[in-house]
This record gives structure tokens, sequence and C-alpha cells, in this order.
């Protein structure tokens, strides 16, 4: 079991280390072709940081976990509100200057609920997983028509942020090694990862669904703590928020649909009835604090937010239908 856990350690760490050089390769090469600097922030690195909860979520569902898929899924995104903002504002208070951050709280909620009706039925199929896609494709044109408004408007805070954080000086044939890298380390580690995971999940009694919903969870949401901590560190509020609201609409409709698309399947009916629940309250949470009369979150929320995680997960581990044999 310690071997287990090792492993499942190293494969998480080298998973988020891959994605992150698949990220830094692809902008080096694509701010070499001439992309603009705000595409490349607004897709290439923001889907980067949902980059490990995919490539997990597509490894589970072809090894036909698909529960493990869809807790790492509503898990992640539960963990970046819960854990990671309430962290990071327990660092710093955070304030939601961003006006481009405030008209994607809307894109967030929408894909939220669109989640709600793809779940309720407690199966995936690959008609979900296209229309998924489909509407991941439009949140994403969405999100940089609202950055180009934002740009023409005035020096947004979120946008200038994220463009500041872009690789500036290297050559593509760096980029191409670290992208050769990224694309051995990747499935390594996923594989790692979920074999890992299954053991303990066995080794405890616990559900896929459990497994996947805390600690894949909590691992492949690594980068959004690190770039969430960073933000707040370096006073950079908008791109510690921004970070977790555009993580978790990429979650929601590429890594829920990807899966859904390669592997359809039933999934277990407390993802819905009891996860997804959880997801939709926290993201309102969310929306209310940055869209609020402060537009802030400060210590105190994010000393809510922390003890909501803690009780979330109180309630995942103590309640027997946690357990493989309750189905929950």
């Amino acid at each position: 079991m310690f071997l287990a856990i090792a492993l499942l350690i190293v494969g998480l760490f080298l998973l988020v280390y891959g994605a992150d050089r698949l990220v830094y390769g692809a902008a080096v090469i694509s701010r070499s072709l001439g992309v603009p600097p705000l595409i490349i922030g607004m897709t290439i690195v923001g889907i980067g940081t949902s980059l490990p909860e995919l490539i997990v979520s597509v490894t589970a569902a072809l090894n036909g976990q698909i529960d493990m898929a869809v807790g790492n899924v509503l898990g992640s995104n539960i963990t970046n509100i819960l854990l990671i903002l309430g962290v990071a504002a327990l660092i710093h208070p955070l304030a939601a200057r961003s006006q481009v951050l405030r008209r994607e709280l809307p894109l967030m909620l929408a894909v939220t609920v669109l989640c709600g009706f793809v779940l309720m039925d407690s199966h995936l199929s690959r008609l979900d997983g296209i229309i998924l896609l489909a509407a991941a494709a439009g949140f994403i044109m969405l999100m940089l028509k609202i950055a180009r408004l934002a740009q023409r408007e005035g020096n947004d805070s979120l946008t200038v942020e994220q463009i500041a954080e872009l690789p500036q000086d290297s050559s593509n044939t760096v980029a191409m090694l670290w992208l050769l890298l990224a694309f051995i380390i990747l499935p390594l580690s996923s594989r790692m990862i979920v074999d890992n995971a299954t053991a303990i999940a066995h080794y405890f009694g616990l559900s896929e669904l459990v497994v996947g919903l805390t600690i894949i969870a909590v691992g492949t949401s690594l980068p959004e703590l690190a770039t969430s901590i960073a933000g707040a560190l370096k006073g950079e509020d908008d791109m510690a928020i921004g970070n977790i609201i555009g993580s978790n609409i990429f979650n929601s409709v590429i890594v829920l649909g990807v899966p859904a698309l390669l592997s359809p399947g039933s999934i277990n009916p407390a993802a819905y009835q009891r996860d997804y629940w959880v997801m939709l309250a926290v993201s309102v949470v969310l929306s209310a604090l940055c869209i609020g009369r402060k537009h802030r979150i400060g210590h105190l929320a994010g000393a809510l937010l922390l003890c909501g995680f803690i009780a979330y997960l109180a309630v995942l581990f103590f309640n027997p239908f946690s357990i493989v044999g309750g189905g929950q």
C-alpha cells in the first residue's frame, strides 16, 4: 500500500510537470507562428491548467473507470473553489477587478448547469460528449470575444496579467524538445495515477467515484493551486480567481466531454445526487463573492471556503455509502 501511495505521488508530480512543459512548448511555438498573445493566454494556457484532469479522466474512462473520470471533474471544480481559492484568500484577500473575469462568471454557471443536464440520468453517452465539446468550442469563442472587447475598452487587469505570464525568450527547438518529453511523460504518469489510485481505493474499500472526487481531484488541481497562490502572493488577484473560473469551465465541458465521447457508460447516481449539487452551490457562492458589492474574497470568506472543503471531505469519507459496497 505504501508503494501504491508513493507511486501515486510520483505520478501526480510527473503529470503536473509534463502538463506544464506541454503548455510552455505550445505557447512558445504558437507565439513564433504569430498567434496573438491574448489568444495564447485564453486558449493554450487556459486549457493547459485543465490538462492533468483531462489526461487522467481520459485514461480512467478508457480503462472502464468512468466513475473515476466523472469524480475527477466534479471534485476538481469543487477543490478549485473551496480549497484553492480558500487558501489563496487566506494568504491575501482577492479582489475581482477584471471585467473579463466578471463576464466569464455567467459562462461558468452556464456550463455547470449544462453538466447537471448531462449527469442527471446517471449515464454519459457519446451524444453528451458531442454536446459538451460543441459547448466548449462556443464558450472558447465567447471568452475570446469578451477578452477582445475588454482590450478595446482599455487594459483589463486579467488579460494584462495573463499576457505577462507567457514565456518570452525561448527557441522553437527547445520548445519542441519539451513537447516531445511531455508526450512521453503524460501517458505514463496518468497510467501510474489511475492504477495506483485504484489500488488505494480497493485497499480502503472506497468507491472509484470518491477516489476521483478526492485524491485524484486534489492531485490534478495542483497547477491551479500553484497559479492561484502565486497570483495571491504577487497581488495578481484577477489571475488567481480567473485561473479557477477558466479551469472550471474547461473541466465541465472538455474534461467531461472527451471521456463521454471516447468511453460512454453508466455512472454512479451519487455523482449527480450529491456531488453535482455541491459543485453548483460552490459555483454560485463564488459568483456571488465576485459580483457582490465589494467584488472581494476576504480572509473570512477564505476561511469559510476551507471549512466547506473539510466538511465535504468528511461527508465523503465518513458516509457509509462512500464505500464500495454502498455504491456511492
